[in-house]
């Protein structure tokens, strides 16, 4: 493998870790949880994992020894930075507990378990991907585990490799397949535990417990560095509207993270959209007025950063794609057989006359895309509608109408941009390397202390990293009910942003200025080295979540 010198001198950086797992550690135990919400449905489907008390690791006299242990690893559905420094985190972890322990990768993700296809991961394997991006040591994917089948296949290799303890590190979905997989596992005494490993560049796994999924706070310092870019390109050109799509499907703190960062002129928050159940036009006509007043500046330029999932967040067309995530549930083999050409015209009318009206009212790139394109879960694609393309159309014919009315007397041409894989597999920030690192170790800490169904937890991370805290959670504690391909199913609760929370409050006490304003920040790109308040800086989010 061919390094860049940049790779050569990451790969001997050494992680920072939480003092009380640095050395000597002892485990304590809290009080019972219960799950977020639906407590009796949730205990019924996890009567053995339900009502696991958190765990936190103290500093101890002596570090944790005991029998050599076999561990595998799966990652679990999008790349995110760090999920290498995970893995040899668990490696040297396992390694600590007893020289003899081994790691296995299971590959291509979960499907790995089931078809028993693996690595052994050795020193020589981890050394070589230490602070590096990607999920490509041992590959990534979007099985899910939910069928017995699959867990007895699982269980087979487990036995034969003389597996202990799995480790899935993965996004909600991912995670809530782990506690399903340890509630079977210890269901039947198989004598093998599960841990979960929070994952998701969205930020949108999170909780009292888990500060922050690994990855986000990577993926957030690249988009902003380009987003920063393209704003000192537009206030250097000063021609251009840019609007600029960021990922995040359900919940939009990729998006807030960023306008925090670089201070853009327009920020939409999907939870905000729907919370003053605004429409399409609200949306259009909100942007057109900051271009018209910038315009009137003699400011013929400006950023819209727009989440992925906006789309399904405006309150009426949140309505329509639920209709339509039910009726082609419920109705998918007889929608198959129908032919392409014909298939917009059946969901017409299988919808009701509300919905169907709306329907119709959009665009009919977008109307295919919701009602044609889906992902293995059902879900509507979000990733592939175009929302940037749509705004800008959409506000320029608004303008348009403006400058006949006399009501607009600016220009407006716009650029599109979408960012998403490009943040995926950046090498990690220090954040996320300490980060990604500390949670492989703890995951090992809780295996050895024979948990099953938990989390690995780093919290109080807006400290230096010897002051984290580490320990576990009950991944039934984070757990609700929510209708899935038309069926209610316990999944773990999607963490959105809080409207009364410390970033969004910022960020809406100074959008105003922003908007009018050409207050750009250029945050640069990702630092490595110097000074801890830029290069172990943790993200906005974090840092105004705990002010």
């Amino acid at each position: 493998m061919t390094k860049s010198a940049l790779q050569t001198e990451r790969s001997t950086y050494a992680p920072k870790v939480p003092a009380t797992i640095a050395g000597g550690t002892t485990l304590k135990e809290g009080k019972a949880t219960e799950s977020v919400a639906d407590q009796a449905e949730i205990k019924k489907l996890f009567p053995n994992t339900y009502g696991m008390p958190i765990v936190t690791f103290e500093k101890g006299s002596a570090a944790v020894k005991g029998e050599a242990i076999n561990v595998g690893v799966i990652l679990s559905g999008g790349q995110a930075p760090g999920g290498h420094n995970v893995i040899s985190g668990i490696f040297d972890g396992i390694k600590a507990i007893n020289k003899d322990s081994k790691l296995y990768g299971f590959l291509g993700g979960p499907s790995g378990l089931v078809d028993h296809k693996y690595i052994e991961l050795t020193d020589k394997i981890v050394d070589e991907y230490r602070n590096t991006g990607g999920f490509d040591i041992i590959g990534s994917g979007r099985t899910k585990l939910e069928e017995t089948e699959q867990f007895d296949k699982g269980l087979e290799i487990c036995k034969k490799l003389n597996i202990k303890a799995l480790v899935i590190i993965g996004g909600d979905d991912s995670n809530t397949n782990a506690c399903v997989l340890a509630e079977y596992y210890l269901a039947k005494k198989s004598g093998v535990q599960v841990i979960g490993c929070p994952k998701t560049i969205d930020g949108d796994l999170k909780n009292e417990m888990i500060e922050t999924s690994f990855g986000f706070d990577t993926a957030t310092k690249v988009y902003s560095e380009v987003i920063g870019n393209i704003e000192r390109d537009a206030n250097s050109a000063k021609k251009y509207w840019h609007f600029i799509k960021l990922m995040g499907r359900s919940a939009s703190h990729v998006t807030l993270e960023c306008a925090l960062q670089t201070q853009p002129n327009i920020t939409l928050i999907g939870e905000e959209v729907e919370a003053k159940n605004q429409t399409l036009d609200d949306i259009v006509t909100y942007i057109a007025k900051v271009v018209a007043a910038r315009a009137d500046k003699g400011l013929n330029f400006g950023t819209v950063l727009v989440p992925e999932g906006l789309i399904e967040f405006i309150p009426a067309i949140k309505k329509l794609i639920a209709e339509l995530n039910d009726m082609l549930a419920a109705n998918q083999a007889e929608f198959d057989k129908v032919a392409d050409d014909a298939k917009i015209d059946y969901v017409v009318a299988h919808l009701s006359a509300a919905n169907a009206a709306i329907f119709k009212s959009l665009p009919a790139g977008v109307s295919r895309q919701l009602a044609l394109e889906r992902d293995p879960h059902g879900n509507v694609q979000v990733s592939l509608i175009e929302t940037e393309q749509l705004l800008a159309d959409m506000v320029g014919k608004k303008l348009a109408e403006w400058k006949k009315e006399g009501k607009f007397k600016g220009k407006f041409a716009t650029q599109h941009h979408f960012f998403g894989y490009e943040g995926r597999c950046a090498a990690p920030s220090n954040f996320d390397a300490d980060y990604c690192y500390s949670l492989g170790r703890v995951a090992a800490l809780l295996i050895a202390s024979g948990k099953t169904g938990y989390m690995s937890s780093v919290r109080n991370t807006v400290k230096p990293a010897s002051e984290w805290l580490a320990g576990g959670i009950p991944i039934t504690a984070m757990m609700n009910m929510e209708k899935r391909n038309g069926k209610m199913k316990p999944v773990i609760q999607k963490a959105l942003v809080k409207l009364d929370g410390g970033p969004f409050k910022f960020f809406a006490s100074k959008r105003d200025e922003w908007a009018i304003e050409t207050a750009y920040v250029y945050p640069g790109p990702i630092q490595y080295w110097g000074p801890a308040s830029v290069a172990d800086r943790p993200s906005k989010t974090l840092e105004l979540e705990h002010k």
